[in-house]
């Protein structure tokens, strides 16, 4: 396959083939897997027949049996939290699971209209023929409403406030109204919504109170402890690596602790020894960013140096995550530097490359 980013069903067909296999478990209508083998997709296990389900997301199992218990509702679901706490990845691997289908997608951005959401029309049939079931245009919602199907809705809070209520009377009595032909379209058994949002971007539209009681709220933190971050990182990074084909050696698990110490020191303004405060940058300095860098040193060591991830090749990933605001941020990066990096004796060679690049 030369598909540069499969999809989740693509990717992982081999274990979802094999879960439906050993699922004896009771399944809501129309689910592809019963919860207990969803929830095993996610979290990864060994089989009855052992075959081995790979960990697609690293975190709170309660979390995820409460996201999926949610979606075997008549509840939507509204994965909350800070960027790069992996609310996309787990969306799409949710509607992978239950509805082999992560392509009902809905992205939401400031010009995200009702047309989008609902339906739209083919104009030139419009024209020539009238409003008719022949020229409306379905919506991923609508199809996701007519199959049964999960429908994923990205970035929920960049949609203007207006155009979200469209979903109240979908979520609530699941009918999708088509005035123009005097019809509705009623959804079928399975379908539901799986929505995404953060509250730390710019250009946040909050929800309004009659949308937010149409959703179940789960909130993904981030990592709790430093290995169970640097395991995200590595194990995204592995993949990431495989799929791009990256004629690099895997990055040393020093070079990644490294640089997760620096991304999680800065995020709590504090060192991880609690003994010195830290000006706290104005980027987000997610785990996603933080893969991103690790990849980004990859390519550079492929097709720059010998293919050994080293400090120089991180040096320009970790300047660009942390400095977005050039005057204030830069003063941040400085400080933590001089401050921290340098004092740090098995760090020597970062701080020089760091430094060497932040002239």
């Amino acid at each position: 396959m030369n598909t540069l980013r499969p999809q989740a069903e693509q990717q992982y067909a081999e274990e979802l083939a094999e879960l439906k296999k050993m699922d004896t478990k009771q399944r809501p209508e129309n689910w592809e897997l019963s919860p207990w083998a969803v929830i095993t997709y996610l979290l990864g296990g060994k089989l009855p027949n052992g075959f081995e389900i790979e960990p697609k997301y690293i975190g709170s199992r309660r979390l995820m049996e409460v996201a999926v218990s949610t979606l075997a509702t008549d509840r939507a679901l509204l994965l909350m939290g800070v960027p790069g706490t992996a609310k996309s990845w787990v969306s799409e691997h949710l509607a992978a699971a239950i509805s082999n289908n992560s392509a009902l997608l809905i992205q939401g951005t400031a010009g995200t209209s009702e047309d989008q959401i609902r339906y739209s029309w083919n104009y030139a049939r419009l024209l020539a023929e009238g409003p008719s079931e022949k020229a409306l245009v379905a919506s991923p919602m609508m199809r996701g409403m007519v199959d049964g199907k999960m429908v994923r809705m990205e970035e929920l809070t960049r949609i203007p406030s207006d155009v979200q209520d469209t979903l109240i009377t979908i979520l609530s009595e699941k009918v999708l109204p088509i005035p123009e032909i005097n019809q509705q379209i009623q959804a079928n058994r399975g379908f539901n919504v799986i929505a995404t949002a953060n509250d730390r971007d710019k250009g946040v539209n909050d929800l309004s109170s009659a949308l937010k009681r149409r959703f179940n709220t789960v909130v993904l933190p981030l990592p709790s402890s430093l290995e169970e971050e640097v395991n995200i990182v590595q194990t995204r990074v592995d993949k990431l690596g495989l799929s791009l084909k990256l004629p690099a050696e895997k990055p040393a698990i020093e070079e990644i602790r490294r640089l997760v110490i620096i991304f999680r020191e800065l995020r709590s303004g504090q060192t991880a020894d609690g003994k010195t405060k830290l000006k706290v940058p104005s980027s987000t300095l997610s785990t996603a960013e933080a893969i991103s860098v690790i990849n980004q040193g990859q390519s550079l060591a492929a097709y720059f140096s010998d293919g050994r991830l080293k400090a120089a090749d991180l040096a320009a990933g970790i300047v660009g995550a942390i400095v977005k605001d050039p005057v204030q941020d830069t003063i941040v990066w400085k400080e933590y530097m001089e401050t921290v990096i340098k004092d740090r004796a098995d760090w020597k060679d970062l701080y020089r490359a760091c430094k060497e690049f932040s002239k």
